[in-house]
């Protein structure tokens, strides 16, 4: 059966931004939709920290990514870090416990941005360029803009990304004997 939600389909994370500022009440609900992730326990164990264009806090924001990324990142409207840890629960034994499955549940918090984002009209680009003492993930949020406004390189690169296939993904019962693990 053929995945047919537009809503998922038409999503990527393009690099060409407008520098148009964004209004902080959607960008707060962009960050709402991540709120209602699940998350083991309902524990939550993300947290966002942003900033948007033209603020006294852009700059910074801008400086903790890596030189690439700011090249194309300063266009954009906001910068959001998501930062994640494990949270320790009692146990029905009343000892703590430590779930440890913070960065599942932080991702699915990220993805409902992206997708509340999206919806809005605006482009979400998540990066893993940035200094990781700092958030465990980052996204880039703005309006698209055409891909003349990036360097010659990064307009060669300004499309959808191909997906693996469902069989490369996928496996009943136990993964691909082909497939390497990693330990």
């Amino acid at each position: 059966m053929p995945l047919n939600a537009p809503l998922i389909l038409n999503r990527w994370s393009p690099r060409s931004f407008s520098p148009v500022d964004i209004d902080p009440q959607d960008l707060l609900a962009f960050l709402d939709a991540g709120r209602w992730a699940p998350s083991a326990y309902n524990s939550q164990p993300w947290r966002f920290i942003y900033a948007r264009h033209n603020t006294p806090e852009w700059d910074r924001f801008l400086s903790w990514l890596i030189p690439f990324n700011r090249s194309w990142a300063e266009n954009a409207s906001a910068i959001v870090f998501v930062a994640s840890r494990t949270i320790t629960i009692s146990s029905r034994t009343g000892e703590p416990s430590p779930l440890r499955t913070h960065a599942f549940d932080t991702g699915a918090a990220s993805i409902l941005v992206q997708l509340q984002a999206s919806q809005a009209g605006w482009a979400v680009h998540p990066i893993s360029g940035f200094d990781h003492d700092l958030a465990h993930a980052a996204l880039v949020i703005g309006k698209q803009a055409s891909a003349e406004n990036l360097s010659e390189e990064l307009r060669k690169r300004e499309q959808p990304s191909s997906r693996a296939s469902l069989n490369e993904l996928a496996f009943e019962g136990r993964f691909n004997a082909s497939e390497k693990s990693e330990d």
